[in-house]
């Protein structure tokens, strides 16, 4: 198949979970309140955190972290996703969703990575409770976050240019909600990426209710 023959998509019609006013303003009603629940608990967190001396430890530290990541990766998706249960046309541009599969990937993979870091702050803290302060310093904590994120943010670059780099084409209509990766046909007839198997850019979330 010839390049210039290829009909691009440079947007997806994101179907939803349903066509039914009544049907979304219930998914819309529950996914906003776990989200707000979501930014308030974890603010929570961080305020409490920041405000009491006492709390200014490695532990927390890295707890501090973990709830920017949980705030930034759930508002990397579900303001869209509510804002989709209310309009009739739901579309999402190639832009947008590679921007959203990049910060998706960004903020899971850091927070991947975190949890590791406060495992091994644990297993410092029982294998040698004597040393731990002097072991587990401001400096380390910061370099260990910092390498979280940094790592976190690389591999997401390379994995978002990988994925949307080929164009997407075919039908645009998708049965689903929100950005994430899966297998879509490409413009030249297969599912791949540079010749071998590999994950594509797709909205996702749930099958459509009728």
């Amino acid at each position: 198949m010839r390049r210039d023959n290829l009909t691009w998509e440079s947007e997806f019609v994101l179907l939803g979970l349903s066509s039914d006013r009544q049907t979304q303003a219930g998914p819309f009603v529950l996914f906003g309140a776990a989200y707000l629940l979501t930014l308030l608990g974890n603010g929570l967190i961080i305020l409490l955190i920041g405000r009491d001396a006492r709390l200014h430890l490695p532990m927390y530290f890295f707890l501090c972290n973990l709830s920017v990541v949980d705030i930034c990766y759930t508002s990397s998706g579900v303001p869209q996703m509510l804002v989709h249960f209310l309009l009739e046309k739901k579309t999402i541009s190639f832009i947008r969703c590679g921007t959203q599969l990049f910060f998706s990937l960004a903020l899971g993979g850091t927070e991947f990575l975190l949890l590791a870091a406060m495992a091994y702050d644990r297993y410092v803290a029982v294998r040698d409770p004597l040393r731990y302060v002097a072991v587990r310093s401001p400096r380390c904590c910061a370099g260990l976050a910092a390498v979280s994120w940094l790592v976190g943010l690389a591999n997401s670059v390379m994995e978002t240019v990988v994925t949307m780099r080929p164009p997407i084409c075919g039908h645009h209509a998708l049965n689903h909600v929100t950005v994430w990766m899966s297998h879509t046909p490409d413009c030249y007839g297969g599912s791949s990426v540079l010749g071998l198997p590999g994950p594509r850019a797709e909205c996702w979330v749930g099958t459509r209710l009728y």
